[in-house]
């Protein structure tokens, strides 16, 4: 059916999270993934490691990134969210995961002592639309 988007696959997305330029693991980084219109998908807190359990995203099935003019998009768009206590919040906009595969975030985060005068400061990417 044209038009009509089927979410029968499944994709993945696979969290990150470290301070400094020698990617030191941050535990207990609270991740969360929404919907674009808000709706909760998931929530995670890392490891010591700085990884969380990956994520199932329902996503298209991959046949739809295979025929060209069916209008439809071959992934599935989230916002991603990451908080910790005494460090610079991320907001990631328009993350897209695909179907059969894992989406890789590595999250910087940088510690609000370097930030002194922006307490509140968060860092926002919105990821740009594939031209497929």
């Amino acid at each position: 059916m044209k038009g009509v988007i089927v979410l029968s696959a499944t994709g993945y997305i696979q969290v990150y999270a470290f301070t400094g330029k020698a990617r030191i693991p941050l535990a207990d980084v609270a991740i969360s993934v929404t919907a674009p219109d808000g709706t909760a998908i998931a929530m995670r807190v890392t490891n010591r490691n700085g990884l969380i359990e990956p994520i199932e995203i329902p996503v298209p099935d991959i046949e739809a990134g295979q025929t060209p003019d069916t209008g439809q998009i071959p992934f599935t768009r989230v916002n991603l969210y990451a908080r910790l206590k005494g460090f610079e919040q991320i907001e990631n906009e328009d993350l897209q995961v695909f179907p059969e595969t894992t989406t890789d975030q590595d999250l910087e985060m940088i510690p609000i002592s370097e930030l002194p005068d922006t307490w509140d400061r968060r860092e926002l990417f919105v990821t740009p639309a594939q031209n497929l």
